[in-house]
């Protein structure tokens, strides 16, 4: 038996086996869920192609989350697989490298800003408003974050952005709770993924962590990140909702 037998998951946000994303996809099958997964665009076919790799056969849809067109059609394309979802993940985030990160702050233009955040942020409110009519009951929500408490070298505004996640998050636990769905978020430490390496500077990250967590961390293993999204997807969390929960091997927990 596995904690998700019997539920539907949707996983948005799934391009490369070393992405969040796979890793989720795979430990939800082997915790027997039936996942469907999601992209768009050029990565759509990359996605199909890496997809084989899970442990069973998964639907891909195509899925742009700033796309109204995309999210209108959301549950007749999910209806095509299973009729009703039992938790979606938000494995999302873009920001251009080349204005937006890498110590850019100052002088990032708004038109990139404004793409950020609508990638990165709304887009979790945009996938679960276009989800809400297939919701099974007792859904659960869960979304990627990097802890945006702080500011952190070389990531700029997709701090903010990840800012403007965790309080949609939040809102959304608000909103959705008296419906009976939870929305949390999972803070990963810094994972080797295809995004990670777009970020300018990401090694000075990654070299904190291994000097500051008492657990140690290893930024090339995704395993306990997917772990932690599958918990918060079963029921083994009925009443945790606009929580943000730390897998980075405690370094939040850290003074200097």
């Amino acid at each position: 038996m596995g904690i998700l037998d019997d539920k539907r998951i949707l996983v948005a946000g799934v391009t490369m086996d070393s992405s969040i994303g796979f890793a989720v996809a795979r430990i939800a099958q082997e915790q027997g869920a039936e996942v469907l997964v999601s992209n768009f665009g050029r990565a759509l076919g990359i996605t199909r192609r890496i997809v084989a790799r899970l442990p069973q056969a998964a639907p891909v849809i195509e899925l742009d989350v700033t796309d109204d067109d995309h999210l209108a059609r959301l549950p007749e394309l999910i209806g095509e697989h299973v009729d009703a979802l039992d938790g979606v993940v938000h494995s999302i985030a873009y920001g251009n490298p080349e204005t937006v990160l890498g110590d850019k702050f100052l002088t990032a233009p708004w038109p990139d800003v404004a793409q950020a955040v609508h990638v990165s942020a709304y887009s979790l409110q945009a996938l679960t408003a276009a989800v809400l009519p297939v919701l099974a009951p007792r859904a659960s929500i869960v979304g990627m974050t990097f802890d945006a408490s702080v500011a952190w070298p070389a990531y700029d505004w997709m701090g903010v952005a990840k800012a403007g996640l965790e309080s949609c998050a939040r809102y959304l636990a608000r909103d959705l709770g008296p419906r009976g769905h939870r929305v949390n978020l999972v803070a990963a430490g810094p994972l080797k993924t295809l995004a990670a390496k777009a970020i300018p500077g990401f090694e000075e990250l990654e070299s904190m962590w291994s000097e500051r967590a008492p657990l140690g961390w290893d930024e090339t293993d995704q395993l306990p990140t997917a772990r932690a999204v599958v918990a918060l997807l079963s029921d083994f969390f009925p009443a945790t909702t606009g929580e943000i929960v730390h897998v980075d091997g405690g370094f939040h927990a850290m003074g200097a």
